[in-house]
C-alpha cells in the first residue's frame, strides 16, 4: 500500500512484535496478546478506511484507528511499569505512536477538505459528525 500512514502504522506493528518477544511466558495471552491486536488494528482499520468509498466510513475507521494507538500507548506505559521494557524501546514506540498518529490526523483533515471543495459535499448533519470522529 503506498499510503504513508498506513506504511509508518505496519513499521509500528512490526516494532511491537519484536519489542514483544521477550516479554514473560505468563503474558502471552495477556498483555502480549492485546498489545499486538491492539497494534494490528491501527494498520487494519487504516488499510480497511481507505479503500472505503463513503466519507463517514473512511473516518470512522480512521478513528478506531487512532483509539487503537491510544490503547497502544497505555500498553507501553503498562510495559515500562513492569519493567518489561527499557527507557529506550519505550521511547522508541512512543515516537512511532506520535508519528503515526500525526501522519493520521493530518489524513482526516486531508479527507474533510477533499470532501468540502467537492461538488457533492456531505450534509451539514453529517459534516458535523464526521469531522468529530477525525478529532480524536
Amino acid at each position: 500500500m503506498d499510503l504513508t500512514v498506513w506504511q509508518k502504522a505496519h513499521t509500528f506493528v512490526l516494532s511491537v512484535y519484536k519489542r514483544t518477544e521477550n516479554y514473560p511466558k505468563s503474558e502471552l495471552f495477556g498483555l502480549v496478546s492485546q498489545f499486538r491486536r491492539a497494534a494490528v488494528s491501527v494498520a487494519a482499520n487504516i488499510a480497511e478506511g481507505y479503500r472505503k468509498k463513503g466519507i463517514a466510513d473512511k473516518l470512522r475507521l480512521m478513528n478506531i484507528a487512532q483509539g487503537s494507538l491510544e490503547e497502544c500507548r497505555y500498553y507501553i506505559i503498562l510495559s515500562s511499569d513492569l519493567n518489561y521494557i527499557n527507557e529506550e524501546i519505550k521511547i522508541e514506540l512512543t515516537g512511532l505512536i506520535v508519528e503515526v498518529s500525526k501522519l493520521l490526523n493530518g489524513y482526516c483533515k486531508g479527507i474533510l477538505t477533499a470532501n468540502n471543495n467537492s461538488p457533492n459535499s456531505l450534509t451539514p448533519a453529517n459534516s458535523s459528525n464526521s469531522s468529530n470522529s477525525s478529532n480524536s
